[in-house]
């Protein structure tokens, strides 16, 4: 399990993140998301040791990463974009990393394999495409065979058939009971990929829960199409409903349930011949969430 707790940096007289708490568990994949400068990159290395918190605590399986015993089967990470050197292949490079991490070199054929990149092992890095570089980064962080997945921006550079690889691939260590944060904006995908997700904006959480319910908790309107809609309309205002007149013969009800709308009618005998629910998409809900922040933490 990863666990932030009360986490609160500052760099200087920047708040980078203020009291920040959240958990990711076995099993699931969370989507950490937020605005350019919300604190989210400061939070995942943290998180990865490689920033100290000024109060509160970010651990894995309740410890600090730095007094982890064999980090590299506990935790793999992709942060801030891939790099390597140029003139490596990308098997020599996964070697380097295993030989760094005293584990053995036959797993780099095995991540290789894993990440689809078994037959551009033996190219120089160079020559890959972004998206190679991604899976090549994502290989270096499962050497280990980690219980868990720290990726930063993970779909970035993949074409539409490697982010859906990414979405199956990611599903599939969720599965298998491991624990997966990612942190993207290709808000879409994410919505298609995650459990659950953690909102964040000037440091601090704004919203927490599964895409259904942030999206069905964004008060998208109910539409209504009815021959008699300045009837419908009036008896909408007495329940201190504020429909708004579309085009033709709809009705656009804020706040309302298709319930309520389609009671309603029935109750004064007004036809009705369609209804339903404006629906919200993760990337509504965020930007409605965020809307005003600033850039800069």
């Amino acid at each position: 399990m990863l666990e932030v707790d009360s986490l609160t940096k500052r760099f200087g007289a920047t708040l980078a993140v203020d009291g920040l708490s959240f958990k990711a568990e076995p099993g699931r994949v969370l989507g950490f998301l937020g605005p350019n400068g919300a604190g989210k990159t400061t939070t995942l290395r943290t998180l990865l040791g490689l920033t100290i918190p000024t109060s509160g605590s970010a651990t894995v399986d309740g410890r600090p990463y730095r007094e982890l015993s064999d980090p590299v089967r506990v935790l793999g990470a992709v942060l801030e974009g891939p790099q390597f050197h140029p003139g490596r292949t990308g098997r020599n490079h996964l070697r380097v990393l295993a030989s760094a991490a005293g584990l053995p070199t036959g797993r780099v054929d095995e991540v290789l394999r894993l990440v689809e990149l078994d037959g551009a092992g033996g190219r120089r890095v160079k020559g890959y495409s972004l998206g190679m570089r991604q899976r090549l980064s994502l290989a270096g962080a499962l050497l280990g065979d980690p219980r868990g997945l720290v990726l930063d921006e993970p779909a970035n550079g993949l074409d539409p058939q490697g982010i859906r690889w990414l979405r199956d691939f990611l599903r599939a260590r969720a599965a298998e009971g491991r624990t997966v944060l990612i942190s993207s904006h290709v808000l879409a995908e994410v919505a298609q990929t995650v459990d659950e997700v953690v909102v964040v904006s000037r440091g601090r959480l704004i919203a927490q829960g599964t895409v259904d319910e942030l999206t069905a908790g964004a008060g998208g309107a109910v539409w209504v199409r009815s021959p008699a809609r300045d009837r419908l309309r009036e008896a909408l205002r007495a329940k201190d409903l504020a429909p708004e007149d579309g085009q033709g013969d709809w009705l656009s009800i804020p706040g309302a349930t298709l319930e309520v709308v389609g009671d309603t009618a029935a109750e004064q005998g007004i036809a009705v011949h369609e209804l339903y629910r404006q629906s919200q998409s993760l990337e509504d809900v965020f930007l409605q969430l965020t809307q005003g922040t600033e850039a800069g933490r």
